[in-house]
């Protein structure tokens, strides 16, 4: 064995415990910290010829790169829809690592009925029947890849073509509908050839709204009845959290014959709240779900999950036939149900988030983040120079400048709130209309937090 290598593992201790001081005090001081660093990066180092050990890795990481490194698990980065982890999802985290358990198949570990009990608690939480199974996947883009892909296979069903055996080209055209689809949803027609051209955008509600016009969708499905159509129903829009009726949406399915996957990575989150939990009511009458947990469960990077009524055929699709893994029988082992062979235990953080804090912990969080959300939204009205793009509906915030909100002009603002250190939003388009978003997903944000944010956006007008 290296000697390196050897004295590290005779110091495990020591080293683990400087990573974790380096740690609890990053976690510790994150909300004094810059929320964003803009500036260049080091330039790049040659690969080392000799090894430094893991403490000296430590102190050049510490010295060279830490610094540059975004306070996005804090409490005032609001750009994208981005949570933090909480201690105890960190705690899951270190020992996910630490047990290092392989997910490729069963292997003699219990590492694997864990993330079946963790897959059907948040079943529970998002109000979804026993009916839906479901995997922990990387992030919301692959949950929809997933559900998306059993959808082509049902069409190939109803087609009398096998996809998974005989190509996509074997299907011919399939639709996809959707009134405000996320830019995953094509991005994952195009990985699984049906291709991005075959996105057919439904009109949506008057009135500025991001919900499909469930009148307008019918009469798109009307239009291809007699060819199987995916219909992709969105339980919260990233710039307005807009959400589609899903009951609604559902009810057709006894007129027409469609595969309805419902991307719900953030909005499932309503689910949690009695205030909020009409909005995705109907959820359960999908065919495939998607939720991405890094956001508003607040566990590390990278967990979704993915949910769906027809195992079957996502053992279709996604099985690896070889005589060292054995066929999927029985309760299949999850290599035979998403793209991954080779797979970290992500249900072990969200297991351990959900045990400290269970569904009462989890539910105020959601609604702190609605409250501050309209906390800032208020501001923002009350605010000379700035107006809202949209209502606030659940825990994004959408607005531009009030006069000339050009595309440079909006971005400068950007910049400068940024630049401040104090907070950081992202751009978007509402309506045509260059804007930014301000996204609350982190469990640490409070009051304070939301009127720092305020202050920054006054201070860069």
């Amino acid at each position: 064995m290296d000697r390196t290598l050897a004295g590290d593992l005779a110091r495990l201790p020591e080293l683990l415990q400087a990573a974790r001081d380096v740690a609890a005090r990053e976690v510790a001081g994150l909300p004094g910290r810059p929320v964003a660093a803009p500036g260049p990066a080091p330039g790049r180092a040659p690969l080392p010829a000799e090894g430094a050990g893991g403490e000296g890795a430590l102190a050049y990481f510490t010295e060279r790169w830490a610094p540059g490194f975004s306070g996005s698990a804090g409490p005032r980065y609001l750009g994208f829809v981005t949570g933090g982890a909480t201690p105890a999802s960190v705690a899951g985290d270190w020992l996910t690592s630490a047990f290092d358990q392989n997910l490729s198949g069963a292997g003699g570990s219990r590492a694997e009925e864990l993330e079946r009990e963790t897959v059907a608690w948040l079943r529970e939480l998002f109000g979804l029947g026993a009916e839906h199974s479901g995997a922990f996947v990387t992030g919301a883009t692959m949950s929809n890849t997933v559900g998306l892909a059993i959808g082509r296979e049902w069409a190939g069903e109803r087609l009398g073509v096998d996809v998974s055996r005989q190509g996509a080209a074997a299907l011919g055209p399939l639709d996809v509908l959707s009134g405000s689809p996320h830019s995953s949803v094509a991005k994952a027609m195009s990985v699984l050839g049906l291709g991005r051209d075959r996105l057919r955008r439904v009109p949506l509600l008057p009135g500025g709204r991001e919900a499909v016009d469930v009148a307008a969708l019918e009469a798109a499905l009307a239009e291809r009845a007699g060819r199987p159509v995916i219909v992709v129903a969105n339980a919260g829009t990233v710039n307005t959290v807009d959400f589609d009726d899903l009951r609604a949406i559902a009810a057709l399915k006894e007129r027409y014959d469609f595969w309805l996957h419902v991307d719900g990575a953030f909005g499932a989150f309503a689910a949690l709240s009695p205030r909020h939990a009409a909005l995705v009511d109907g959820l359960d009458a999908a065919d495939s779900v998607c939720v991405d947990l890094h956001k508003w469960l607040n566990v590390p990077y990278d967990a979704a999950v993915q949910f769906t009524r027809r195992r079957d055929l996502q053992v279709a699709v996604f099985h690896n036939a070889s005589p060292y893994l054995g066929l999927p029988a029985g309760e299949p082992e999850f290599l035979h149900l998403t793209p991954e062979n080779s797979r970290r235990l992500r249900a072990l953080p969200a297991w351990f988030s959900l045990v400290a804090y269970g569904r009462a912990g989890h539910r105020e969080i959601v609604e702190r983040n609605v409250a501050l959300a309209r906390r800032l939204g208020a501001g923002i009205e009350a605010l000379p120079g700035l107006r809202l793009l949209a209502p606030v509906r659940l825990n994004v915030v959408c607005f531009t400048l009030a006069e000339d909100p050009s595309e440079e002009r909006v971005a400068r603002l950007a910049r400068a709130v940024a630049a401040s250190g104090e907070a950081f939003v992202t751009p978007t388009v509402y309506d045509g209309v260059p804007g930014l978003r301000a996204a609350f997903s982190n469990w640490r944000t409070t009051e304070a937090d939301t009127d720092r944010v305020l202050r920054v956006l006054a201070a860069s007008l």
